[in-house]
C-alpha cells in the first residue's frame, strides 16, 4: 500500500484491541480475541491495532504479542487494516515487525522507547531504523513530551513513515507540529488520546483518532467521528459530554486505570476481557461503582461482578 492511501486509510477510528485473559491462570483467551476482534468487524471499525497500550502490551511476551497480532489478521481476514504494535529494542520491534508483515499486518505502530534515558536524537534515530528496517508502512507513537516534535519533520521524507499516533495533549503544540510538517509529506497526524480528546486535536489539524471505547461502545466512537468529519464540533461536544466521564475514569491514578476501566466494563455488558495482568491492579470497589452506573446510564443491562 502506497503512503498516500495509508494517508487516506487512516483517517478514521483506530481500534485498539483489548487482550483478554483466562481468570484461572491469565494466559490469553484466544476464543476472547476471535470475539472481540469480530464484534469490532461487525460494528464497522476499519483500522485495527493489536498489541497497543490498551492491549497491554509490555505485559506480553514476544512470542504472545506476535500471535495476537498473527491471529488477529486472521480474524480480520482484509475486512479492516491490521497495524502491528511492535516495540522494545529497535532488533526487537524490527523482528516483531518482519513477523507482522509476514502474517499479513498491513502496518506496524512503533511504541516509544521504553529506555530510562533517551534523547530527541536518539529516539530520532530508534524511529527511522525500524521504519527502514522493516520496510511497511508506520505509525510512530508520539508520547513523551521531553522529545522535540523536529524529530517528525527530520523522518517525514522516508517512504513508509504514514503516521503519528500523537498523545501529548499539548493542543498548541500539536498544531505547531501539524504545521511544521511538509504539506506534501503524507504523514497521518492522529488524536492519539481518544475520544475525550478528539474534537480539540482535530480543530488543530488531527486527521483520525484512536479508541478503546470502541471495544465497549463503538456507536458512540462513530458519532463523535462522523459528527468531526462534518466539522459539527457543536454534536461533538454533546457527544463529548457523555463519554467524558469514562475518559476521566481511565486517565485516573496516571492513566493507571486506562485499560481496566475498558475490561470491566466489557465484562459487565457481556463481553470478554477477563482480569488484567500486572502490574495493572483490578478496580477499586469506587471506581467499579462508577462504571457499573455509566454502563447504566449509557442503556447497557450491566452485571455487577
Amino acid at each position: 500500500m502506497s503512503k498516500s492511501n495509508f494517508y487516506e486509510k487512516l483517517k478514521t477510528i483506530s481500534g485498539i484491541t483489548v487482550t483478554p485473559f483466562n481468570k484461572d491462570d491469565q494466559e490469553i483467551d484466544w476464543q476472547g480475541v476471535e470475539e472481540n476482534v469480530e464484534y469490532l468487524m461487525d460494528k464497522g471499525l476499519e483500522v485495527i491495532v493489536p498489541c497497543g497500550n490498551t492491549s497491554e502490551f509490555y505485559a506480553l511476551t514476544i512470542e504472545e504479542a506476535n500471535e495476537e497480532t498473527k491471529k488477529t489478521v486472521e480474524i480480520v481476514n482484509k475486512r479492516a487494516i491490521v497495524v502491528a504494535g511492535v516495540g522494545y529494542s529497535v532488533k526487537t520491534a524490527i523482528d516483531m515487525g518482519l513477523e507482522a508483515k509476514k502474517n499479513g499486518a498491513e502496518a506496524i505502530m512503533i511504541h516509544m522507547p521504553v529506555h530510562p534515558y533517551i534523547t530527541s536524537e536518539g529516539a530520532k534515530n530508534y524511529f527511522e531504523e525500524i521504519i527502514k528496517g522493516v520496510n511497511m508502512p508506520a505509525v510512530i507513537y508520539f508520547k513523551d513530551s521531553h522529545l522535540n516534535d523536529e524529530i517528525l519533520v527530520e523522518l517525514a521524507h522516508l517512504e513508509n513513515f504514514a503516521g503519528v499516533k500523537y498523545a501529548v495533549n499539548d493542543l498548541p503544540r500539536f498544531a505547531k507540529a501539524v504545521e511544521m510538517l511538509p504539506k506534501d509529506s503524507k504523514v497521518a497526524m492522529i488524536c492519539g488520546t481518544a475520544e475525550k480528546w478528539a474534537p480539540f486535536y482535530f480543530m488543530a489539524g488531527a486527521v483520525g483518532f484512536t479508541s478503546g471505547l470502541v471495544n465497549v461502545y463503538p456507536e458512540k466512537s462513530f458519532e463523535m467521528l462522523n459528527s468531526l468529519k462534518n466539522d459539527d464540533y457543536a454534536k461533538a461536544m454533546e457527544i463529548w459530554h457523555e463519554i467524558v466521564e469514562f475518559e476521566d475514569l481511565r486517565e485516573k491514578y496516571n492513566s493507571g486505570n486506562n485499560v481496566v476501566v475498558i475490561k470491566e466494563s466489557m465484562e459487565m455488558i457481556g463481553l470478554k476481557a477477563g482480569p488484567t495482568r500486572a502490574p495493572v491492579a483490578p478496580l477499586n470497589s469506587e471506581d467499579k461503582e462508577s462504571v457499573y452506573n455509566l454502563m447504566k446510564r449509557w442503556g447497557f443491562d450491566p452485571v455487577s461482578k
